[in-house]
C-alpha cells in the first residue's frame, strides 16, 4: 500500500472531518399561524418570540 509523501496538516484534517458535521436547522412551528421558524429566534413572518410580539413586520 502507498505511503504519503508529506504529513498532512491539521487545518486539513480537521476541515476534512468538519465536512461531516453539518446538519440541518433545528425548525419549531408557531401554534398561531402555523409557520415554520427556527427555535430560539424571533418568527420572521409574524415578528413573535415564546408567544409575546417583539418586533412589527410589514405584510
Amino acid at each position: 500500500m502507498g505511503q504519503p509523501k508529506r504529513k498532512q496538516s491539521k487545518q486539513r484534517t480537521r476541515l476534512r472531518r468538519a465536512a461531516n458535521n453539518y446538519k440541518l436547522p433545528q425548525v419549531a412551528k408557531d401554534p398561531s399561524d402555523g409557520t415554520f421558524f427556527v427555535s430560539h429566534r424571533v418568527n420572521p413572518s409574524n415578528g413573535t418570540y415564546r408567544g409575546r410580539q417583539v418586533i412589527t413586520v410589514k405584510v
